[in-house]
């Protein structure tokens, strides 16, 4: 989870794209570079230990865009689904809290 968030903040669409299912991650993966990252919570985790084939992340990530008066920010509050696939974990999809 913490490597997926980094990849957005650093606008690496490789990453996510090789962290994402293939049964569920979309064509074309770009982080939309409008955004500004500035902190991640991690809320919850339900499982994801060394031995789990699956696990849970509930999490708020914070971001801004633009500047001056039209300025922005806010919160993705986020429940994501992973999965081990080949040793590694990786992204099956969410729920979007509010």
């Amino acid at each position: 989870m913490r490597s997926r968030y980094t990849a957005y903040a650093m606008g690496s669409g490789d990453h996510l794209f090789r962290t994402w299912h293939p049964r569920t991650r979309p064509a074309d993966i770009e982080p939309d570079q409008a955004l500004t990252w500035i902190g991640l919570d991690v809320v919850d985790v339900v499982d994801g230990a060394a031995d789990d084939t699956g696990g849970i992340v509930e999490f708020r990530a914070h971001w801004r865009s633009g500047e001056g008066r039209s300025r922005q920010s806010g919160t993705l509050h986020e429940r994501s689904t992973f999965a081990r696939r080949g040793g590694r974990w990786v992204y099956l999809g969410a729920e979007t809290r509010v």
